[in-house]
Order: structure tokens, then C-alpha cells, then sequence
């Protein structure tokens, strides 16, 4: 039988991405929303003759909702597992410890279909190395400036952070991220970052923004006001859930992979080249001190980027080669 596009992405994940060796164990996560790339990755697997059991949950309410007990202890026991789900199982304890027993993990929060086929099609290898190019920046950077036409104007600081490249490449016991991925991203110090920000591409838990841009005013770290109509109204009443923690600034990144585009899934638009996200919420996956079960991006177009004053993206354009 011919191979269809979606088995085709499924392989590059299993061997390139993730590069499953023949007798390690693969265990794919999957829900009732996901279950056909659940199944998809898990017929693959079985096609390369490696071991593969699939398991299928009830979907979390939010992004980074802990799985059941059941699930996180069967985690632990794998090499390599692949989490197909409508929610995001990265910013979670489950997937931090298996991670930390050298678990390879890779998380497909909300994928699709086309985002699956779009998005692995890409070239991993130059995503690789634009990634780790970008986490030397970062990495020697004390302060970045977000600012955009739609009135974007943030300050964060990133002094002692370590940054991490999303290069799709997870290779080594312990390593993992999104799949389909491509982005560098680093942690803000807690209480530092100021300023206000726009989100007019895609919102975590919302999707895209189709009215007005999300106006998200920050305050010593937090985000004090929040507006922009109806799907402000929704974002406020999710972060409001968890209280202030949910509205630290976890995270800023830059997207990367240059076949991704804005379709209201955030694993995907956070990946788009020539846009950043800023999320808010859980930052203790990115070296940072809130662990609270929600972690929101928000993607913001045409951006330009400043790394301690020197601009490293104008209006969208990277100017890293």
C-alpha cells in the first residue's frame, strides 16, 4: 500500500526528529480530538517493526492540565513517546519527569491533519542550526525589546537565563520539545519585564485573532490589563482560573521554521518565521520559578526585535543568517 502524506510525516517524526532506534519501547498519548494522528504515528512505528503501544485519554480542559496518574507512571517506563493531544502535555509534572529519567519526548498540542503534513515537511536541519544560532544570541543577551506598528512596545529582561533551541532534533536521553517545531525561546526574570504588547496573529486557548488585537499592558512582571473585546473577555476569565500566577511573563520566542504558517493553532503560529510570541503563565518548564497548569502564547506579526539595543529582527525580518 502506497504511503500517504500523513505516514510520511509520521516517519520523518519517529526516525529524523526523534530517531528511534530499534529496540527502544515508543508509547503515543493520544484523545478523542487526536486520535487520528495518534494512531497514524503508532501504525508507523509498528510498520518500522519497533515496539508501540498506544494509549487514547479523555482531552484536558487547558493547555499544561496534568494527565491521569495512570498515564504519567506509564510515561516513565518508555524511551520515547509522542503526545498527539488537543491539549498541551509540555508544561506539565508528568512530562518533566519522565524527561528527567531521559525520556525523549515530543508534544503535538492541537495538531492537525495539514499542520502535521505542512509542518514536518520542513527542512530540520536548517531549523537546527537557525535555532542554535539564535540561542548563542540569547544566551549572551541581558535585555529584549519587542516593538511593533501596532503599538507593541515590551521590555524583558533575560540576564542568566538559558534559552532553548526547539531544533526538532531530539536525539539525546532527556531531550524533547514540539513536533512540528522551530523556535528559540528563553524565560523572563520574574517581576522585570514592562511595557505592552499586541497579540494580532493566534492566541493559546483562543486561536486566531479575528476582531481587534489582544492589548495586554505589563507591569513589573504581570499582566495588569487586559483588553480587546470578546476575546479578551475569554482569555481574562482562563487566566483568572489560576489567579495571579497565570498572568506572569513566561516566555519570549522567536518562530523559525519557515513552512509553518498562522492557522489559529499555536503550535504551529508560535513556529512561523518572522513573528514572536510572548506567553503567560508556567515558565518552570524554561528554567523559571511559576508552576502554575496554564501557559499561553501570543503570537504578534511583523515584529522588530532588539538584543541589549542591536536589532536582530526589523519588521518581521530575521536579520540572523
Amino acid at each position: 500500500m502506497a504511503l500517504t502524506k500523513l505516514d510520511k510525516a509520521c516517519i520523518i517524526a519517529i526516525k529524523d526528529c526523534m530517531a528511534v532506534k530499534p529496540k527502544e519501547k515508543v508509547l503515543v498519548i493520544t484523545d478523542e480530538l487526536k486520535s487520528e494522528i495518534g494512531a497514524a504515528i503508532h501504525r508507523n512505528a509498528l510498520g518500522l517493526g519497533l515496539f508501540s503501544i498506544l494509549i487514547e485519554m479523555k482531552s484536558g480542559r487547558i493547555n499544561g492540565e496534568e494527565p491521569p496518574s495512570e498515564i504519567s507512571d506509564l510515561m516513565k517506563k518508555f524511551d520515547v513517546i509522542f503526545c498527539p493531544t488537543a491539549k498541551s502535555l509540555t508544561h506539565t509534572n508528568a512530562r518533566r519527569e519522565a524527561s528527567k529519567l531521559g525520556v525523549r519526548v515530543a508534544t503535538f498540542p492541537g495538531i492537525t491533519h495539514d499542520i502535521m503534513v505542512r509542518g514536518m515537511n520542513a527542512d530540520y536541519k536548517a531549523i537546527a542550526a537557525l535555532t542554535i544560532k539564535m540561542k548563542k544570541l540569547f544566551d549572551k543577551t541581558k535585555s529584549v525589546r519587542v516593538t511593533a506598528a501596532n503599538g507593541t512596545d515590551i521590555e524583558m529582561n533575560i540576564e542568566g537565563r538559558t534559552a532553548i533551541a526547539s531544533k526538532g532534533l531530539f536525539h539525546k536521553k532527556g531531550e524533547g520539545g514540539n513536533l512540528p517545531t522551530g523556535e528559540t525561546f528563553a524565560a523572563p526574570v520574574e517581576g522585570t519585564s514592562n511595557g505592552v504588547f499586541f497579540v494580532d496573529g493566534s492566541m493559546a486557548g483562543i486561536g486566531m485573532i479575528t476582531n481587534r488585537p489582544l492589548r495586554i499592558e505589563v507591569k513589573d512582571g504581570y499582566a495588569v490589563n487586559i483588553t480587546g473585546g470578546k476575546q479578551a473577555a475569554r482569555l481574562i476569565k482562563m487566566l483568572d482560573e489560576f489567579g495571579r500566577p497565570a498572568r506572569n511573563i513566561a516566555e519570549i520566542g522567536i518562530g523559525a521554521n519557515d513552512k509553518a504558517k498562522l492557522s489559529g493553532v499555536i503550535l504551529e503560529d508560535e513556529k512561523v518565521l518572522g513573528t514572536v510570541h510572548i506567553a503567560l503563565g508556567n515558565n518552570i518548564t524554561m528554567g523559571g520559578n511559576i508552576n502554575v497548569p496554564i501557559h499561553l502564547d501570543g503570537v504578534i506579526k511583523r515584529p522588530s526585535v532588539y538584543f541589549d539595543g542591536k536589532p536582530i529582527m526589523k519588521n518581521g525580518k530575521l536579520l540572523i543568517k
